[in-house]
């Protein structure tokens, strides 16, 4: 995927992090050492060929200067500690971390190399038709289950792994969502809404957040293309950079629920141990639909996607806002 936030680094730059990274016996020669990983949104990601053959997968933070949304400020860093965590605290697997450079200096942006793991991306497996049906919905029951394992990991606060931290999960997210919808009016997006009208839908049913009591670790971006699989199997959970201490009902396998043009989150809810959703649970649901989709119609403007996903972002947040009683 194209995007404006994708850093990319010309072939010296990149064999100065490969010797800050493994020492310069493992520099490459020759110009085909590096491969562009195309499918993100955000990151640049290189599968880099080592001097000795070994490959491995490196992870550039946006440039210093290109704007990204406020909970994007530092994300890298963020995936670090969710990585460490979810490593030392569950079983659920993730890359192992090789090197990690905070200090700007060889780029303008943080960076990390990580295994490579031998596996097929589950999500772009499954939208290509590679994946007979049975196999998908296997899949997508493990996914539930893993996320369920990644969830049962508590913290000390709401919010961002590294803080800001909150006492509630009624402040922590109502911050944030004020904060996405301030992206967008500093962005001059156009909501196809008042912005006070959707924070108003949001604020009035926040009572509901108020049923959370506990913080969990919540991945909110483990979505099937964020998953690894081999063998029928998940083998890995990458991405990570958007995981909070919030509420599991937040996580995307469960966004089906009420975006249809998300895949069916039945095999999901399965492996994640929910059956049906009480009241609460159902509006809360909806809170973070409508989150999600202000969130994805911000970023329209700052990725500067294109016109088509500017306007499928505009009705996943009418159908959002129709879920909390409002209509245009």
């Amino acid at each position: 995927m194209e995007s404006v936030t994708k850093n990319r680094q010309s072939l010296e730059s990149l064999r100065t992090m490969v010797e800050r990274g493994f020492g310069p016996q493992q520099v490459p020669e020759g110009d085909g050492f590096a491969t562009e990983l195309t499918d993100g949104f955000f990151n640049a990601l290189y599968q880099i060929r080592l001097a000795d053959g070994k490959e491995v997968v490196l992870k550039i933070a946006p440039p210093a200067g290109v704007p990204v949304l406020t909970h994007e400020h530092d994300m890298m860093r963020n995936e670090i500690a969710a990585m460490d965590l979810v490593r030392r605290e569950s079983s659920v697997p993730v890359p192992e971390l090789f090197h990690v450079d905070l200090s700007r200096e060889v780029c303008d942006a943080d960076y990390f190399f990580m295994e490579l793991v031998d596996a097929t991306c589950f999500g772009i497996a499954a939208d290509a038709g590679r994946l007979p049906p049975h196999v998908v919905e296997a899949g997508f029951e493990h996914l539930g289950s893993l996320n369920r394992d990644l969830n049962a990991i508590v913290g000390t606060h709401f919010g961002q792994l590294r803080g800001p931290g909150f006492g509630t999960w009624r402040e922590a997210a109502t911050t944030m969502f004020r904060t996405v919808l301030a992206d967008g009016v500093r962005a001059a997006v156009d909501l196809g809404w008042d912005p006070d009208v959707v924070l108003k839908a949001f604020e009035d049913h926040a009572d509901v957040l108020d049923d959370v009591i506990e913080p969990r670790l919540v991945e909110v971006d483990l979505w099937a293309k964020n998953s690894m699989m081999r063998d029928g199997r998940i083998v890995a959970i990458i991405d990570h950079e958007r995981a909070m201490f919030g509420d599991p009902l937040m996580e995307a396998g469960l966004t089906g629920l009420d975006l249809p043009s998300f895949p069916d989150p039945a095999p999901f809810m399965r492996g994640f141990g929910l059956a049906a959703l009480d009241d609460s649970q159902r509006t809360r649901r909806h809170l973070y639909t409508l989150w999600l989709a202000v969130t994805m119609l911000v970023e329209t403007t700052y990725r500067q996607q294109s016109p088509q996903q500017y306007r499928w972002a505009c009705e996943q947040l009418d159908i959002a806002m129709g879920l909390l009683g409002r209509t245009t």
